[in-house]
């Protein structure tokens, strides 16, 4: 294993406790990712493999990859080593793990996409290689070219590595557009040239050059470059060309003659790339480059055989993948594929088909780029996406702000001329500007409602845009052709606004044009910002390192403040929104400062940042909360009071321009970046004190304050902004049991999934920005849904939004007329679109069985639902064939309907919670009323605090899992490292363990570990109902005077000298152990309580042989309780954990290292099967030893008392792909996908996911140090 390698060093010191403190996990969470597009500059920035596809945006590769269980493709990785734009992309023909790229900084890359990392790296290539391929037969061969040659070979292993020239293909008379290696003819390579013309080579045979340009271009210089180029498949010398304005050709490399020219059905189109599609012999795909039309060709006709129009915007690039993703469906092109491939020279046809047979559309999914960045899968064969992902960034985003009026509509600005307005809940365009603006730097919403954005550009002025018209209103050209840095629109008085520029001016003018003030700089002005608190105050940043503040109310042009201190310029400025006169700036000195208006100083500079700092934020509840980004790719988060820096953020892969959030959702932050990706974050963590004092239902004053008491230095956070204060007087106005309501609005607040309750029944659907997707709808709805526990108006929302795609959990007991209509036009809809038989013959029969196992084994999980929930209603019209005891019982029939029912919820659930999506996962399951397991996925999900409220709101049938949640959410405040141990924490543990019944064991856990003065113990002991030190200390002896173990150890724990309780405990589990009948469940009970001895007396140096012991033993059960759970990804870790502390402690404890190994190897073998459904073949039985090995462990483990947590823990953002911030787990060896967790030395990392399992099996942490993880 490879982590053992890695830490081995930390079991050999024995008595290690530095860094106790260094543990931790990210304090902010990335919960939503929206990718960039494809860059439509160069050629060849789309590939695919198997069942991988990948595209190019500027700087970053993104890789997608099917996930057979769900049919759907999704994003696996992002590639991001390139500092400058990348140019091709190549993948491996014969690995389908690696693959190459080039970029304009003269560097080739190697990656393994398995792996997600680079593997070879060639830099200061000569020349920039603006094409390049792998070469196909020659092994690990890279060969790359510049625009007019040479071409080089790179090796990159074996004997011969090092770059070569290729002895021909060199000296052109016109550039190079792109080349093809010939994939069966060993050496031959064809070259398309911007005049229209290829050159050949191939060994042996005399290199042509500059031939077969197209007819008409004969004896003219006109360039017509060659935009595709394709080796037939099925021959060794017929090769496809594409040139821009002249068409398509076949022709044939030897004779150096055209066989045939392709027409199109107007003159005006023209191709932009094309592909062979190789599950149809002579079939290929065209793009054009004006519009989006997809045609399909065959060689045997000159004219198209089919024209779909996919999008408005032209082609860029297409490819076809190889293995179109497995339907495992009943369709009826798949059981005869015919593979006619012929090695040697001439296309053989096919065989004769009937004129209709021959032209049946191919079955096959082609990747499309389109030049506007969209990338989709197109399945040509159903003539529907598989996949979309329209208009993303192609280039930097400069600017995100939320819309005043909407928190789910995000406006971006970008280097490629556009603003895009996204929905952050389905991170899908909704708007995009009509482009061709030069760069945008800057954007600003107009107030409230308006509709309107201004946009800065950098040589054609500002604008104003109206969004949903979609039209430019005005223009401002005050600034003549300078770079406009900056626009501001007054959120107090919205007819004015502010610009700033290169020419050294920042001018206030009206929106429609009248200039009020020009405000002269003595160099160039970079930002500005309208104060909060005062609509006549403007501050500034300008190049000359100074921050200037204005006031517009006198008619001096002269700044009322020159605050003087950066040391280079200024960029950025910000005022606080709850502090008045307290404002921000950030600069190119790497810098943050706070200067204070009101005494004409700097009050704190912010230092940590190794680049200039672009992005600026202040949080709008939590006074002191300031947020920073910087061209060294991190995003920092300062506590403003005394200069630390709370967390740092790594994932961008590049500058971070942009940061905002919505100030009714204070807790969720948008940020972009060079990298031309938009993230969403949740920052919840960092106040997660506050959110469990509203949980424990502490007093207002705990959780609400005013400005003056937050910003004391070393208060807790309060939140002190307009909507905490709003729900609060909506809390003060309930009458009766308020605390429902209160747990409701402010999960709303803190999630980052909330929504206001006015928007439930959404009267305004068809009118206003951002009229909801369907998408939102559904989830806002689920969201309001799960917090209210209302599943009928749940049900009669969905169906009033005729979301009958997605009814995704209509309970039983809904009105039936709503599911007549619903299932009438769903039924005819899907014969329409899928024109399968099985579906009317299923439904005319009522065989409900196979309609939703038909469903089910495509993916199409809703649809499978929404028939088991017909069924449920007896809407499925069963004809009664005489049964043969003549008698039919419909009450049988709906048991069955209901038990399917709930198989397809809990079905749809998992998907959702595979896909990082918890709460939704929930959602389901709370609609078919299985409580038990949408806790559940709450826990699994790590949404402690959800779990909590919500199963508050259920009572009683939830109370099992609310006690468990309360009890993780209480280990968690027992080891917040921030300022534990103060009193706040403690007390809040202790809270929280008093919601739960019998909860004396778990007090008895929070004071035996809980380190402080004896005064301080003995407060604690008090407040939860337990005897002093002293007493227990007697009440130990006396205990174990009569024999009575557990109350020795609980006490002694209590005690002064708790490390007395260890050796009582160890031997008591040393000799249960040794038993041969003894279970999991005799010992547990045991080394849990035990494993709360106070962390520093553990590590004390006389307890180090029995607390080797301890973790020995904790690590052993550990791996037990993990197969219980089946935290299959973690058993091997535990294993391999336990075996290493015996090889290398001094203990003494009934365990062989060779059985542990025997019995790993028996759960591997006999649990294989479950886990390893794909490749059949390398499945060996498990020997009949291995059985009973795993019997006997069976029989020890015993059945998981909490029915619905079994199952690896799978937490939001898990999903998304890092990007610069790569970390290897030391548990596995592999990069970790979502969110990391830094174990106690602060650079060992595994991810959360892996941390949250193995601290609710084994308290102790991977390290072996004695110290107690904890990620929750």
């Amino acid at each position: 294993m490879a982590w053992m390698t890695y830490i081995s060093h930390w079991f050999d010191e024995d008595d290690w406790y530095e860094g106790h403190q260094r543990a931790k996990m990210s304090q902010v969470k990335q919960v939503g990712l929206l990718a960039a597009g494809c860059q439509p500059w160069n050629k060849d920035v789309c590939a695919a493999s198997g069942d991988r596809f990948a595209y190019c945006a500027t700087l970053a590769i993104y890789i997608y990859q099917l996930d057979h269980r769900y049919n759907e493709f999704k994003l696996r990785a992002i590639m991001s080593e390139h500092k400058k734009t990348i140019t091709a992309i190549s993948w491996c023909p014969h690995n389908p793990d690696m693959f190459a790229s080039a970029s304009a900084d003269n560097l080739v890359i190697i990656w393994n996409v398995a792996e997600q990392k680079a593997v070879a790296k060639l830099d200061s290539t000569k020349g920039v290689p603006a094409s390049l391929s792998w070469c196909w037969n020659a092994g690990d061969a890279v060969a790359f070219v510049s625009h007019r040659g040479p071409l080089y070979i790179w090796t990159i292993s074996g004997p011969d590595s090092g770059v070569a020239v290729h002895k021909e293909a060199h000296s052109f008379l016109s550039d190079i557009c792109l080349f093809r290696w010939h994939p069966k003819k060993k050496g031959k390579v064809v070259f398309g040239h911007t005049d229209g013309s290829l050159s050949i080579f191939q060994p042996g045979s005399k290199s042509q050059k500059h031939v077969l340009r197209p007819e008409s271009l004969e004896g003219t210089d006109e360039e017509d470059p060659v935009t595709a180029l394709e080796w037939d498949p099925l021959s060794t010398d017929y090769l496809l060309v594409a040139n821009l304005h002249n068409g398509i050709r076949l022709v044939d490399s030897e004779s150096l003659c055209c066989i045939t020219a392709f027409n199109f059905p107007s003159a005006a189109a023209s191709v932009q790339c094309l592909a062979w599609v190789p599950s149809a012999p002579g079939m290929f795909i065209t793009g054009d480059s004006q519009v989006g039309v997809l045609r399909i060709w065959n060689v045997s006709r000159t004219t198209p055989i089919d024209n779909f129009k996919l999008k408005k915007t032209g082609f860029h690039g297409l490819h076809v993948l190889n293995s179109p993703p497995k339907k495992k469906s009943l369709s009826s092109h798949s059981p005869t594929k015919n593979h006619h491939t012929s090695s040697t020279s001439e296309a053989v046809p096919p065989p004769t088909l009937t004129p209709n047979q021959a032209f049946s559309l191919p079955p096959g999914h082609a990747v499309c780029c389109f030049m506007d960045g969209g990338v989709g899968l197109y399945d040509m064969g159903a003539k529907k996406w598989d996949f979309l992902r329209d208009l993303g960034h192609v280039e930097t985003i400069f600017d995100c702000k939320f819309k005043p009026d909407n928190p789910d509509l995000l406006a971006t600005a970008s280097f490629d001329g556009t603003i895009k307005v996204w929905d952050i809940n389905t991170l899908t365009a909704v708007y995009t500007s009509p482009g061709n603006e030069g760069v945008i730097y800057s954007l600003s919403w107009a107030p409230g409602d308006l509709n309107c954005i201004a946009g800065a550009t950098s040589r054609n002025g500002g604008f104003i845009w109206d969004v949903p018209r979609g039209k430019m209103v005005t223009r401002f050209s005050e600034h003549g052709k300078n770079g406009i840095f900056c626009i501001a629109w007054s959120h107090k008085d919205s007819k004015r606004i502010a610009t700033c520029s290169g020419d050294g001016f920042c001018i206030i003018r009206t929106i429609d044009g009248k200039v009020l003030h020009k405000y002269k700089h003595p160099a160039a002005v970079f930002g500005c910002d309208w104060s909060q608190n005062n609509k006549d105050m403007i501050a500034t940043g300008c190049e000359d390192k100074n921050v200037r503040v204005y006031y517009l109310a006198t008619s001096s042009d002269q700044p009322l403040k020159v605050f003087t201190g950066h040391t280079a310029k200024v960029f950025h400025v910000r005022w606080s929104p709850l502090r008045e006169g307290i404002l921000c700036s950030g600069s190119d000195d790497g810098t943050v400062r706070i200067w204070d208006y009101t005494q004409d100083a700097c009050i704190n500079v912010l230092s940590g940042h190794t680049a200039p700092v672009r992005g600026l934020m202040w949080n709008t509840e939590i006074p002191y909360l300031l947020i920073s980004g910087s061209w060294d790719y991190t995003i920092r988060v300062w506590d403003t009071r005394d200069g630390t820096c709370l967390d740092t953020v790594y994932d961008h892969g590049a500058d971070v321009y942009g940061l905002t959030c919505h100030p009714s959702r204070p807790f969720t932050m948008a940020s972009c970046s060079r990298d031309s990706t938009v993230r969403l974050w949740s920052l919840t963590p960092l106040i997660n004190p506050l959110q469990i004092n509203i949980l424990a239902d502490r007093s207002w004053d705990e959780v609400i304050g005013n400005t003056d008491r937050a910003v004391e230095p070393g208060a807790p956070p309060l939140l002190c902004g307009k909507v905490s204060r709003d729900i609060k007087q909506e809390v003060d106005k309930l009458i009766g049991n308020p605390r429902g309501k209160k747990l409701r609005w402010f999960s709303e607040c803190l999630s980052s999934k909330a929504q206001e309750l006015t928007t439930v029944k959404m009267s305004k659907f068809g009118g206003g920005i951002g009229a909801p997707s369907k998408e939102e709808r559904l989830k806002e709805a689920a969201e309001i849904h799960l917090r209210l526990g209302q599943i009928q108006r749940y049900c009669e929302l969905m169906v009033e939004l005729g979301e009958w795609d997605k009814a995704l959990s209509v309970a039983p007991g809904v009105s039936m007329k709503y599911w007549k209509k619903l299932m009438q036009r769903r039924a005819d809809q899907l014969i329409q679109e899928e024109n399968d038989d099985v579906i009317p013959y299923c439904i005319a029969t009522g065989d409900v069985e196979k309609l939703v196992t038909f469903f089910t084994s495509r993916g199409q999980l809703k649809e499978a639902l929404l028939v088991a929930q017909a069924a449920c209603e007896g809407n499925m019209q069963i004809l009664q064939l005489s049964a043969s005891n003549g008698s039919s019982n419909p009450d049988g029939n709906l048991e069955d309907y209901n038990e399917l029912l709930h198989r397809v919820s809990k079905e749809l659930a998992e998907w959702y919670f595979q896909d990082g999506h918890a709460v939704l996962a929930a959602c389901c399951h709370l609609a078919v009323e299985n409580i038990e397991l949408a806790m559940a996925n709450l826990i699994r999900g790590n949404e402690l605090e959800l779990a909590v409220s919500v199963g508050t709101v259920l009572g009683e049938s939830g109370a099992q899992a609310t006690h468990y949640a309360l009890e993780l959410l209480a280990r968690k405040c027992m080891t917040v490292t921030t300022c534990f141990p103060s009193l706040g924490y403690r007390d809040l543990a202790a809270d929280l363990l008093m919601m739960t019944p019998n909860n004396e064991l778990q007090l008895v856990k929070l004071c035996a570990f809980y380190p402080g003065s004896t005064a301080e113990i003995n407060d604690l002991h008090e407040k939860c109902n337990l005897p002093g030190v002293e007493e227990c200390m007697q009440l130990a002896e006396t205990a174990q005077a009569n024999g009575d173990i557990f109350e020795t150890i609980k006490y002694y724990l209590l005690s002064t000298e708790p490390e007395k309780a260890l050796p009582i405990g160890i031997q008591y589990i040393k000799e249960q152990i040794s038993s041969s009948d003894w279970t999991l469940d005799s010992v547990c009970p045991f080394l849990d309580l035990l494993s709360y001895i106070r962390t520093e007396r553990l590590v004390l140096h006389k307890c180090s042989e029995v607390r080797n012991e301890l973790l020995i033993l904790s690590g052993y059960a550990g791996a037990l309780l993990a197969i219980r759970r089946q935290y299959a990804s973690i058993v091997p870790a535990l294993y391999e954990y336990t075996s290493q502390l015996l090889k290398r402690r001094e203990v003494s404890v009934p365990l062989k290292i060779e059985q542990l190994s025997e019995e790993l190897d028996a759960w591997r073998a006999c649990t294989q099967l479950a886990n390893k459904s794909t490749d059949e073949l390398s499945y060996t039985p498990p020997s009949e030893s291995q059985r009973m090995v795993y019997s006997t462990l069976v029989s020890r483990i015993k059945e998981e008392p909490l029915k619905g947590i079994i199952g690896p823990d799978y937490v939001t953002g898990s999903n998304l792909p890092s990007h610069s911030d790569v970390h290897i787990s030391c548990l596995t060896g592999l990069r970790i996908q979502g969110p990391v967790f830094f174990l106690e030395d602060g650079k060992s990392a595994i991810s959360l996911n892996d941390a949250l399992m193995w601290a609710k099996v084994n308290p102790f942490s991977p390290l072996g140090t004695g110290i107690r993880l904890n990620p929750f």
